[in-house]
């Protein structure tokens, strides 16, 4: 749970440090983007770790520091859902895999992508060739390109906001199909302090739209108590009744991802060679305890709960620190040992000793709180620091060593030297490491049925430790008042926000998000025209617009009925929500001489699918699909006459195709593709992005059939695609 971004102080972005130790780059001062690896050095950086206890010896050190100036492989992750990864994966594995396995450019062998050994399923990929490799050679060009239309479907790059999301998202949807995607019982709260990442993590999520996802934008330190009907607290809450008295609600697992001072990832962000210096992770130590603090109190008493606290940081005062003073503050947890987790990830246990540092050059240090006390300091500065930045007395007996501390320069020893990536340049647009927390210790089984849990989105790197709760002796207690939002009135509803949702003074300026009743007369015109069968949950339906003349409702979002309890229960301007649910219809202005109507849209398919009179599914074909991919508006008389037949006999509006496995001329389809269209008065659209058209497009008929089409200046017949 984060206040800010990583890599500064509270998250916050602020100008370089000069230091005087570093030249300026060759691009000029004001370039911190582009240093020369020569110039890749800090005094008080290697200062600072010399002295701590990271290090077998000054050997192993200076393989750390070669190893963080080099530049990142490209590494990308296969998201969605199990079927969904497992399917593209397999393409990967089959088709790209061998195309670049003998490829010779320049006199030299380049070496194809390879599977990191340690991520599950063999779903993280890394590779590393130069960028005129990308730019020259047919090959890599034509997988590269692949890799840039997947990355706006299903494939996440891995430490864009939302990619933990994603992963908990697809734990809680393991059992999806390839067309299909159900409603869990349970619940992910996504937070970030700050409001432009939020809608990032939003966009991220949408590639596993989940009526069970809530994004929130506020200071994790403080995260308000939420309120539930007392029955929805239990792990078979949807088949009880429920009470209206309201009682907070508890989760069973959370991602602590904090602001940090970011010096693991100098790779990435190597703008900290020339800003690092130790107050970075003092000042942000305290945030960091109360974050894990808050967590405590929020998780679970019944002894099942888990906490995963993880930073980008080498630093010990942001990690065990953290960790010790957390654990010293409430006695009812304790560290797990997951060391049987990722037995590939290579890793080291957590310190049991440190030094800490009290001046920004890193030449004042003192072993013990203790020692701070007795110097000579002046008493202003003694009082910057606390005494759990230092290890405590008690440190054997917190089990420690059961934190986990990623080794960057064991990053490329965990590939056999065969496969080892060249250090070369690397493409600019996806070079993020793999990211991956085990947020909680039970089997992926387990996870997709846990009815609570929650993250925050803060950064890229591993977890440094999992910490339970014993099944305490006496409750802990209600959190403090300035971290509850007080009685809850039941009908207040929460408000989404947009990326201009926050005034001047903080406040949210958005209309709320409203449940309508189910017998709402538009929404059961939409139900109807759209064939969604009365299983469907429409009393879980929400608008972010209250429909009146002049703001006629856009469109309908689905939700569970824990989110809905949790809007229903709580003050929005307290709970800022931003984000809720998934939405699945949205309005569709016709052309002439039609009326506006409402479509499904191409992200809300999965959840509408099964609700779908069966009847009301179209049937395509491969050549019915290329047509759809050739062309932004094809004439329906530009079809295959099977296909054309059950659209003669379709209304004007959405409609839905599936699109069966099917073998023809050498494309292959392996599977049901389901789709929206919308049908006018002459022609058709696939109701998806232009992003989405493409990546389709790569990967089943080997290039972008939209390439070199111009999209018409103005829509035709008034559509909007998604």
């Amino acid at each position: 749970m984060g206040r800010g971004r990583k890599g500064g102080r509270g998250g916050k972005s602020r100008g370089p440090r000069t230091d005087p130790t570093v030249p300026a780059p060759a691009d000029g001062p004001g370039r911190t983007d582009l240093i020369e690896k020569l110039d890749m050095h800090n005094e008080r950086f290697t200062r600072y770790y010399r002295k701590q206890s990271l290090f077998a010896d000054e050997k192993e050190f200076e393989e750390m520091l070669d190893a963080m100036r080099r530049h990142l492989p490209t590494t990308f992750r296969v998201a969605g859902s199990r079927q969904t990864a497992h399917s593209l994966n397999k393409t990967i594995t089959d088709v790209h895999v061998p195309s670049l396995s003998d490829i010779v450019f320049e006199d030299e062998k380049l070496p194809p992508p390879v599977q990191l050994p340690w991520y599950p399923d063999g779903l993280a990929w890394q590779f590393n060739v130069p960028k005129k490799v990308l730019r020259r050679q047919p090959e890599f060009k034509k997988f590269h390109s692949f890799l840039v239309f997947e990355t706006e479907v299903v494939m996440d790059m891995c430490a864009a906001p939302g990619s933990k999301t994603a992963q908990i998202l697809e734990a809680l949807h393991s059992q999806d199909t390839l067309t299909s995607s159900s409603i869990p019982s349970g619940l992910l709260v996504a937070n970030d302090s700050d409001n432009k990442r939020t809608h990032l993590l939003i966009h991220q999520s949408a590639r596993l739209p989940s009526p069970a996802l809530m994004v929130t934008n506020l200071d994790a330190s403080n995260y308000p108590v939420i309120r539930v009907p007392a029955n929805f607290n239990t792990k078979d809450h949807a088949s009880l009744p429920q009470s209206d008295k309201p009682e907070p609600l508890m989760f069973d697992r959370i991602l602590c991802d904090v602001p940090c001072s970011g010096d693991g990832t100098m790779r990435k962000n190597i703008g900290i060679w020339k800003s690092w210096q130790p107050m970075d992770g003092n000042g942000l130590h305290s945030l960091q305890v109360r974050i894990l603090q808050r967590a405590m109190r929020m998780l679970t008493k019944d002894g099942t709960g888990r906490i995963v606290y993880s930073t980008c940081s080498l630093n010990p005062v942001e990690n065990e620190a953290v960790i010790c003073a957390a654990l010293n503050s409430n006695p009812a947890f304790e560290l797990v040992d997951v060391s049987d987790k990722f037995p590939s990830l290579q890793r080291r246990p957590g310190l049991k000793t440190w030094i800490t540092s009290t001046d920004r050059t890193a030449k004042t240090f003192f072993e013990t709180w203790e020692d701070l006390m007795t110097s000579s300091l002046d008493d202003s500065t003694k009082a910057r620091f606390s005494k759990t930045q230092w290890a405590p007395e008690n440190i054997e007996e917190l089990h420690i060593e059961r934190c986990g501390r990623k080794r960057e320069h064991a990053e490329t020893d965990e590939l056999p030297e065969s496969k080892r990536p060249r250090i070369e340049e690397s493409d600019d647009t996806i070079d993020e490491e793999p990211s991956i927390e085990p947020a909680s210790t039970v089997e992926e089984e387990e996870a997709s049925s846990e009815p609570i849990s929650a993250i925050d989105e803060t950064g890229p790197e591993p977890p440094v430790s999992a910490i339970e709760e014993e099944a305490p002796e006496d409750d802990l207690g209600s959190p403090s008042e300035s971290m509850d939002t007080g009685d809850a009135e039941a009908s207040a509803p929460a408000v989404a926000s947009s990326s201009k949702g926050v005034k001047g003074d903080g406040t949210f300026k958005e209309n709320p998000y409203i449940y309508l009743p189910q017998d709402h007369p538009l929404l059961q015109a939409c139900l109807t025209r759209l064939k969604i069968i009365p299983s469907f949950p429409s009393h879980n339906v929400l608008v972010r617009n209250v429909e009146s003349v002049h703001t006629p409702i856009r469109s309908f979002y689905l939700s569970n009925a824990l989110v809905k309890a949790v809007i229903t229960h709580n003050d929005y301007q307290k709970f800022r929500l931003t984000a809720a649910g998934t939405k699945v219809f949205t309005k569709q202005e016709a052309g002439k001489g039609l009326d506006a109507q409402y479509r499904v849209l191409g992200e809300g398919l999965p959840v509408v699918l099964p609700f779908v009179e069966p009847g009301a599914i179209l049937t395509g074909s491969l050549s019915a699909l290329r047509t759809f991919l050739e062309s932004y508006y094809p004439l329906v008389a530009t079809f295959e006459e099977k296909f054309r037949e059950q659209i003669d006999e379709s209304s004007t509006g959405s409609l839905i195709v599936r699109f069966p496995p099917e073998e023809n001329d050498g494309v292959v389809l392996t599977h049901d593709l389901v789709l929206p269209i919308w049908k006018s008065n002459v022609s058709l659209s696939l109701m998806i992005d232009k992003k989405a058209k493409s990546a389709l497009s790569v990967r089943l008929f080997g290039k972008d059939l939209l390439e070199g089409v111009k999209p018409p200046g103005n829509k035709r017949e008034g559509l909007d695609q998604d």
